[in-house]
């Protein structure tokens, strides 16, 4: 197991590792045991009660957070015609069609999100051996394969976040950064709770809130009591 420095085993001992918190006193040990020297983000991990070999419980969708995320998203879409120039309206940082797919065919990612319209589906498919591992596939489930456009890329801009269980059921989150205020954190986390909350599957059963724990980029896990969670 790696060393932790100093500013991390100073963090830890801010807080009794074996006690779990409201999510409210959880957010704010999040911003007071941060040791990054920036503007840290905010994560949450939630495990899930879910079997994700189950096509039924696999879980993935998106939404637009209160306070947005601290991030500024790159956008990308591709589209042509009338639905390019809507792109290029809404604030998208490129806007393209086969030109771009041969740019990151050549190893250009200078993007975080990438949205389609469904008529250019065939041509951004053939990126898929080079998008797919890296989480960059537009999905209709997240609002990234649409004729709105406008629609997307305001989203984003506005602080979307996309959410996916992986294979061990576990969903990871980003809620801000370190410099927001506690209130809205705690909203931000509110957001995506109760949307993980309306996507739980009809088939999962026992316990689905298994474990949730806040931590900010480099700074140590806040365990979450699961009965402040199922309450919020």
């Amino acid at each position: 197991m790696a060393k932790r420095g100093k500013k991390y085993q100073a963090a830890l001992e801010k807080f009794d590792q074996n006690s779990t918190f409201s999510i409210e006193e959880a957010i704010k040990l999040a911003k007071e045991t941060h040791v990054a020297n920036f503007d840290a983000s905010v994560e949450v991990a939630f495990r899930l009660g879910i079997d994700t070999r189950k096509n039924d419980q696999q879980i993935r969708g998106a939404l637009v957070l209160p306070h947005g995320t601290g991030k500024s998203q790159r956008v990308l879409v591709f589209a042509k015609g009338e639905k390019a120039k809507e792109a290029e309206a809404a604030g998208a940082d490129y806007v393209g069609e086969a030109e771009l797919a041969q740019k990151i065919n050549g190893g250009w990612f200078d993007f975080d999100v990438i949205v389609a319209t469904p008529d250019m589906m065939g041509e951004v498919g053939k990126l898929g051996r080079v998008l797919g591992p890296k989480g960059l596939m537009p999905n209709p489930k997240t609002g990234t394969v649409t004729m709105d456009v406008t629609k997307a890329v305001e989203e984003i801009k506005a602080g979307k976040v996309e959410y996916r269980a992986e294979k061990a059921g576990i969903v990871h989150v980003g809620i801000g950064k370190v410099s927001f205020g506690e209130e809205q954190l705690v909203e931000n986390f509110k957001a995506i709770h109760d949307a993980l909350d309306k996507a739980k599957p009809a088939s999962a059963k026992g316990v689905y809130f298994k474990s949730v724990t806040v931590s900010s980029t480099m700074g140590p896990g806040i365990t979450v009591d699961p009965n402040a969670v199922r309450t919020v």
